[in-house]
């Protein structure tokens, strides 16, 4: 997999082997070997000692690849001057934000999300949300103030992986008449008199779960609630777990 092979881009740098590849010509055959694996690559970024470089993602996760000379080989990495300065970060950040964002946010709105707020809500919160998850009680509580002025929307994308019962409890909220309100009355009653797991899953909850959890991998995202929300330049971020003091307002907003 793309991601055991570019495990770190810090520090360390990875070379591919010259292979065969279906790709674009456009792109030499180490880069376009690892595009089969699901690399997205975004532009050239500035050569560094002659070095001809790319800015690439997978996920939520950035990369610099440069190409040794012969055109053989990818280094996946940062490069740094004498003086210790990461001559690789700032333009790879530059040119991976705006798309990776949008492609991170295309993605999000194509789930089978559950609406918590008026629609006319300027601001756009997704979350990941676990029936059984206490952190998402939490933070579905804390957001109540900014939901119930009309100033943001949370969009949860429900999973089911905390715990045995949490798919079944997940079906039932998105296979529930009214979604939305099997979500309200599921948070409002926690921890007594939350919602009753299905007996059995009907086939479009389970392939909605299944799909959920699998954009949740993509994304990087191992726990619940997973947040993302745009940043004061427009540009998606993430975070793990309820927020806490300054945290709160950087993603809800001012109230």
């Amino acid at each position: 997999m793309l991601l055991a092979k570019l495990a770190s881009t810090a520090a360390a740098a990875l070379c591919v082997a010259y292979g065969p590849s279906l790709q674009a010509q456009e792109y030499p055959p180490p880069i376009q070997a690892l595009q089969t694996e699901g690399l997205r690559i975004v532009s050239e970024l500035p050569s560094v000692s002659g070095l001809k470089a790319y800015a690439g993602y997978i996920g939520q996760q950035p990369y610099a690849l440069y190409m040794t000379p012969d055109g053989k080989h990818v280094m996946v990495g940062s490069v740094f001057d004498s003086e210790g300065k990461n001559l690789t970060l700032e333009p790879l950040k530059a040119a991976i934000a705006e798309p990776m964002s949008k492609e991170t946010l295309t993605q999000l709105s194509a789930s089978h999300w559950i609406l918590d707020g008026e629609e006319t809500a300027p601001r756009v919160i997704y979350v990941f949300t676990d029936p059984n998850c206490p952190y998402c009680q939490k933070f579905w509580k804390q957001a109540r103030p900014w939901v119930k002025t009309g100033k943001v929307q949370l969009r949860h994308i429900m999973v089911g992986i905390l715990s045995d019962t949490s798919p079944a409890k997940a079906a039932a909220i998105l296979a529930a008449a009214d979604p939305a309100e099997a979500l309200r009355k599921h948070e409002e009653g926690l921890p007594e008199k939350g919602v009753e797991p299905l007996a059995s899953i009907p086939p479009h909850q389970q392939a909605a779960l299944l799909e959920h959890q699998a954009l949740m991998k993509q994304l990087g995202m191992q726990a619940t609630p997973a947040i993302f929300y745009r940043d004061a330049d427009g540009m998606l971020r993430s975070l793990i777990g309820a927020p806490t003091g300054a945290e709160l307002e950087t993603i809800l907003g001012p109230l």
